[in-house]
């Protein structure tokens, strides 16, 4: 379950809490399970994934994707997947650990692990988000958000796409609020 800190020290895991603060910021959220992770539970243990491994998952998750494609538009999607021996993994973290925005819509499901997302408010203010195992979060154009890992290092989740080039990040900047680094 999610796990939203505010730019006050406020942690909070509760579901209504979180998707009321996210929803401020036009993103939707939803904890939800489809029960296809029971299917493949010893496959999203492993750190890499074969191809038919990865296909055999995406396939699972095809009537999910069929919902979500006549709800949104998606035209494609992937499995995303994060271990600490992950090829380009600095890259990754370099180039989508900084403020940026899309200019399509960010949908992710997790599957297993986690990763955390920064969001900057309207007035100025950052909030993170822990998503873990069957969250399903849409962030839409143009919301100022970063991503990483978390220190586990450990991620699978299906990314959803409406356009052909998938997510490209525009750079904006912002720095992570000192608030949010600071220990309690």
């Amino acid at each position: 379950m999610a796990t939203l800190l505010l730019n006050d020290g406020t942690i909070t895991t509760d579901l209504g809490e979180i998707v009321r603060e996210l929803d401020t910021l036009g993103i939707y959220f939803k904890h939800y399970d489809p029960g296809t992770s029971l299917l493949f539970t010893d496959i999203l243990e492993q750190d890499i994934l074969t191809d038919s491994e990865k296909r055999y998952i995406l396939e699972l998750h095809n009537s999910v994707f069929e919902f979500l494609q006549q709800e949104n538009g998606y035209l494609w999607y992937d499995l995303l997947s994060i271990h600490p021996g992950s090829p380009n993994l600095h890259t990754a973290i370099a180039t989508y650990s900084r403020y940026h925005t899309h200019t399509a819509a960010e949908p992710l499901y997790v599957l297993a692990g986690e990763i955390i997302f920064g969001f900057v408010r309207a007035d100025g203010t950052q909030i993170q988000l822990l998503v873990q195992a069957q969250d399903y979060l849409l962030i839409p154009p143009g919301v100022e958000h970063w991503c990483s890992p978390s220190a586990s290092l450990y991620f699978k989740g299906v990314r959803y796409f409406t356009t052909a080039e998938g997510w490209l990040p525009t750079y904006t900047g912002t720095q992570l609020s000192d608030s949010l680094n600071k220990p309690r």
